[in-house]
């Protein structure tokens, strides 16, 4: 591991003001759950764009962001331990902006993807903005800042339905595009203004480009092999050999790691069991449950067609309004998450947070007809998702140093976005066991969306047993923090 530059804390009487600290955890929220929101509105446009562009590749849609953020994310966490979190992130933005506007302009489907995966770097913005809370905020401020984060997922999830809802209704997909190149504007101009630089940083490093990617590019070639495995045949050569060579760019990148003087992620960081344990677990959890949106989003939106689609065809507004409740259980859960965390343990938190929302959707697999059926058991689901988000970050500043903390939040970002890929298309193969296709696009019968959300549901629950595995750390209270305070 290279040498930390660290600068001391601060003394209580120059430490910022709370105004101050306030609107730098705005400015980062922003920042963090604009990834979030990005994903809430692909989710609801996903069907006007399926039905607009006559495609039955409509899950490429959402996962292209997926696909090339994964690749790209051990660059700019890399980037971001050698020449700054703040700066990195600017970076992630402004390449994110402009895949925005190519999107937006996008006249055909494959243009949309091209944007849509260009936009996809900006998804480096989560673990950024989670690693610079623990470097520039004092104690008393990181597990609150990180709660606050965390819940912005509700207050995505609560108003991001009525703000795609009206857009769609009123201004169509188009209009949902524009929308998400104005956000990432204004998240560029808040990260400018009003977040600091932190000073943790390599002193004397250097970018791993080959780790890089054999890391990305193996990566990258399990999700498209997944993506285009129901199409080739799960036990097609063609498969088969996606998989092969991913796995030997993945073994080769272990090899390489362990020789060069400054690796992408340090072996001897991921080798420790609080760090691999802790990784593992809250990437099944949270990418299970990231996913699930894929299976009540078309659920919802798609239209209901006797005998080819059993979607419940509401409107966006409608949508809006059936899942706010619901919204308000998961920022309820986040910031509760984060208030207790500090006496808590963690794991606990996790496995409660599992518990919670297993128990949710479980319902929801056998009552999911009716709006009052589809609010009784989402709030429960949403409390559940609201604490897994919110324990996420803390879980990693508790088994990780300062210094590592980039490194470790890219390490779950990049094993979170790979499980939300693998089980986002693993439902859509899923569902489409039971389904059809009708003028170029692909629909849902009723038991392709309960198949899908038991997909879910298995998913998430692995992730909690696999907890058991993380051994007691320290607490929050203890972990070494602010260092730019």
């Amino acid at each position: 591991m290279s040498q930390t530059q660290i600068t001391p804390p601060q003394t209580p009487e120059r430490s910022r003001s709370a105004t101050r600290n306030g609107l730098i955890v705005a400015a980062l929220l922003w920042s963090v759950q604009l990834v979030s929101l990005v994903a809430a509105l692909s989710g609801t446009t996903q069907a006007a764009i399926a039905i607009h562009f006559q495609t039955t590749q409509i899950a490429w849609f959402t996962l292209m962001t997926l696909l090339t953020g994964t690749f790209f994310l051990p660059f700019v966490v890399k980037g971001a331990a050698l020449f700054g979190k703040r700066r990195a992130l600017l970076v992630a933005t402004g390449l994110g902006f402009a895949g925005d506007l190519v999107a937006a302009m996008a006249t055909d489907y494959r243009t949309l993807l091209i944007g849509r995966g260009i936009a996809g770097i900006y998804t480096a913005a989560t673990p950024l903005g989670y690693a610079i809370t623990r470097d520039i905020f004092p104690r008393r401020w990181v597990g609150l800042a990180n709660g606050i984060m965390a819940g912005g997922v509700g207050l995505v999830a609560f108003g991001g339905p009525f703000l795609s809802g009206w857009l769609l209704d009123n201004h169509g997909f188009r209009g949902v595009l524009w929308f998400m190149a104005v956000s990432t504007a204004v998240s560029f101009v808040l990260v400018a203004l009003l977040v600091p630089e932190s000073p943790v940083r390599e002193r004397g490093g250097r970018m791993d480009w080959v780790g890089g990617i054999l890391l990305g590019g193996g990566v990258t070639l399990i999700i498209y092999g997944v993506g285009e495995g129901s199409d080739w045949g799960w036990s097609s050569g063609k498969f088969i050999g996606y998989m092969v060579a991913a796995a030997a760019a993945l073994v080769v990148f272990l090899l390489v790691e362990r020789r060069v003087a400054e690796p992408l992620f340090p072996l001897t960081m991921v080798r420790r069991r609080p760090v691999w344990a802790a990784l593992l677990a809250t990437a099944i959890a949270a990418g299970a449950l990231n996913a699930v949106g894929v299976v009540i989003q078309l659920l919802i939106l798609m239209p209901k067609i006797p005998h080819v689609s059993d979607g419940l065809g509401w409107t966006g507004e409608h949508n809006a309004i059936v899942t706010s409740p619901i919204s308000a259980m998961i920022i309820v859960g986040a910031i509760g998450t984060g208030a207790v965390a500090r006496r808590m343990d963690s794991r606990i938190l996790l496995a409660l947070g599992v518990a919670l929302a297993v128990i949710g959707y479980g319902i929801g697999t056998q009552y999911h007809s009716t709006a009052a059926q589809i609010i009784s058991w989402g709030v429960v689901a949403g409390l559940g998702t609201g604490v897994v988000v919110a324990v996420l970050p803390i879980m990693v500043i508790e088994v990780v140093s300062p210094e590592e903390q980039a490194l470790a939040n890219g390490a779950q970002n990049l094993a979170l976005g790979v499980m939300q890929i693998i089980v986002s298309q693993l439902a859509y193969v899923v569902m489409a066991q039971h389904g059809m296709v009708l003028k170029g696009t692909q629909f849902y019968l009723d038991k392709g969306f309960t198949n899908g959300m038991w997909l879910v549901i298995g998913c998430c629950t692995l992730g909690g047993l696999l907890v058991t595995l993380v051994p007691k750390a320290e607490r929050l209270d203890d972990a070494e923090v602010g260092q730019a305070a």
